[in-house]
């Protein structure tokens, strides 16, 4: 008996550190209208009114402001977020009320709604946070015209999804679909628009319903789905790189016998090992697609909320690099694709290296510099 319990003790602290996500039908009908609600009924006046000269004040006065940007930023998500809620109730009406959602048609507005959101949202975020957003040598059209592409990204830094998302709508004309984790879902615009376009929400193994489909299985199943002007977008580092997760990651490489690879990860400081699951299988299932590796530099130091609010206003310029890897180079067989996918990471990291952002005297002072071969 004392061994069940002292058993049940070492688990249980796993079990509370998992936010367990509610059921669709309690997210769509509790917590997308409380959203609405807290939005437009349950906020006072006056607190939108703190907002608005919390925004003036950021830009009137002197100073990085940390209180009035993220006040201001805050409301206005809050109000981003439950306009796209309310727009998507009105899809849905407008699509017989739910019965028309998969059409052709449908899928147009949905991602007509997302390109406009987005371009308000990104418009706020560099106006608020002073970002400034450059695309180098990335021609979509020129790259792919024709195939879809499958889009392979380095993972760092709050938002680059976003960003990435942003980019392929509204300055490519590409329709993603997306892969991100399944806890993105408790965001209820998120959770509506991307269950009714192309996306797939991974779920860890351990909480996944019996016979639901795996990652990788998932992953194939959307790229085959893929049209000619469609884009799949998928982070083969699986999270935002952080040097805890990358000393993991190549911890794991030399548990699982894959020495040199381990020391090859060793020496690019700025990413982690790639999964290469997702992205083989996507290839596997396309294998007209084009692929887009994608790197980008200036989210790097804003990991944590406490790098955020240290860093506000931000100042960064997110530098986004894409390469399109030649169709004749891709290799045959799993493990020699498994090694190209790898050398791809290393270009990205030296890339990366080559373009480091400057960054402020306190975060340099608070931070430790990575070195090549670990941290210092």
């Amino acid at each position: 008996m004392s061994a069940d319990r002292s058993g049940e003790a070492r688990r249980s602290p796993r079990r509370m550190r998992w936010w367990r996500l509610p059921p669709r039908w309690v997210r769509r009908a509790l917590l997308a209208p409380a959203l609405v609600l807290l939005a437009f009924v349950w906020l006072p006046i006056a607190v939108w009114y703190v907002v608005v000269v919390a925004a003036v004040v950021s830009f009137a006065l002197p100073g990085r402001m940390r209180i009035t940007r993220v006040v201001w930023l805050a409301g206005f998500y809050l109000l981003w977020d439950a306009a796209c809620v309310v727009a998507l109730a009105g899809l849905w009406v407008w699509q017989g009320f739910g019965t028309r959602l998969d059409t052709e048609a449908s899928q147009r507005r949905h991602l007509a709604l997302a390109s406009t959101m987005l371009r308000l949202l990104f418009s706020q975020a560099r106006w608020t946070l002073r970002l400034e957003v450059d695309l180098e040598d990335a021609d979509l059209d020129a790259i792919g015209r024709g195939h879809p592409l499958i889009v392979v990204s380095r993972h760092a830094g709050p938002g680059d999804s976003f960003i990435i998302v942003d980019a392929l709508l509204n300055t490519f004309g590409r329709a993603p679909a997306i892969v991100l984790k399944d806890t993105l879902q408790w965001d209820p615009a998120i959770d509506i628009l991307l269950h009714r376009i192309p996306s797939q929400f991974l779920t860890p193994r351990r909480h996944r319903a019996v016979g639901a489909p795996g990652g990788t299985e998932a992953i194939a199943a959307l790229a085959g789905e893929l049209g000619e002007t469609g884009a799949l977008l998928i982070f083969p580092e699986g999270a935002n790189v952080t040097p805890g997760r990358r000393a993991k990651r190549i911890a794991a490489l030399r548990e699982a016998g894959h020495v040199e690879l381990a020391e090859r990860a060793e020496a690019m400081p700025h990413v982690m090992p790639p999964h290469a699951g997702g992205v083989l299988a996507a290839m596997d299932a396309r294998p007209d697609a084009v692929v887009v590796v994608v790197g980008h530099t200036g989210l790097e130091r804003l990991s944590t909320v406490a790098d955020v609010w240290r860093e506000l206003p931000v100042d960064k310029r997110i530098v986004l690099k894409g390469w399109s890897a030649d169709p004749a180079d891709v290799p045959e067989g799993r493990e020699a694709r498994e090694a190209w996918l790898f050398e791809w990471w290393e270009t990205v990291d030296a890339w990366i290296e080559s373009h480091q952002p400057e960054v402020s005297p306190s975060a340099e002072a608070r931070e430790p510099r990575v070195e090549r071969g670990g941290a210092r």
